[in-house]
């Protein structure tokens, strides 16, 4: 059984079909959507996603977001998501790379909870990429 499931981000559709089940990390933890789900709303970490339609599984890294599951409709509100075919491990490496530099400066400039939010979307992009990328 399926349900619609529509992704946005600020710039764009990202998806919008039917799909089988919605595999997100929120606030609460880990949290499987399935046809017919209690209405629900909540708040999604940065972490992996990965969603299934009858023919394939896709697998996204996401840098936060809302979830909205109602009656006819789910809907991921998110800041941003890559798909782990698309992300460029070089890129989230360098960025890595700058978040942790920036950790480890003693500049009192630096805003310590931005650094650390850089570092683990980083990293998240970097683990799903390695981890379920068919390149």
């Amino acid at each position: 059984m399926t349900f619609p499931l529509l992704i946005i981000t600020p710039r764009r559709k990202v998806f919008d079909d039917a799909v089988e089940l919605l595999s997100v990390v929120t606030t609460a933890g880990q949290l499987g959507i399935l046809a017919n789900h209690t209405p629900l709303l909540t708040i999604m970490k940065t972490g992996p996603m990965h969603i299934q339609t009858n023919k394939k599984t896709i697998y996204y890294a996401v840098s936060g977001g809302v979830l909205s599951v109602q009656k006819n409709q789910t809907i991921l509100l998110v800041d941003a998501i890559e798909q782990a075919e698309e992300i460029d491990v070089t890129r989230a490496k360098e960025a890595l790379k700058r978040a942790e530099d920036r950790l480890n400066e003693k500049n009192q400039k630096i805003d310590d909870a931005r650094a650390k939010a850089a570092l683990t979307r980083a990293l998240n992009r970097i683990q799903v990429a390695e981890m379920f990328s068919k390149k």
